[in-house]
């Protein structure tokens, strides 16, 4: 199992955040997660809001609009 800090890695670094990753996020962030976690969550959220993290979701939310 990735772990919530793997997962935000991944995505700063390729930039990118999938669906898969995103939705990976979301059942790590429904159980008990510690401050690192928290943290790692709030630094991939300042990419995204910066443009250096596209979502995937967006982009498909974007397109069928």
């Amino acid at each position: 199992m990735v772990s919530i800090r793997e997962l935000v890695q991944e995505a700063i670094a390729s930039g990118y955040l999938s669906l898969e990753a995103e939705n990976q996020l979301r059942q790590r962030l429904a159980t008990k997660y510690d401050f690192e976690d928290f943290q790692a969550v709030l630094k991939l959220q300042d990419a995204a809001m910066a443009g250096k993290v596209r979502q995937e979701s967006r982009e498909l939310l974007e397109q069928s609009s």
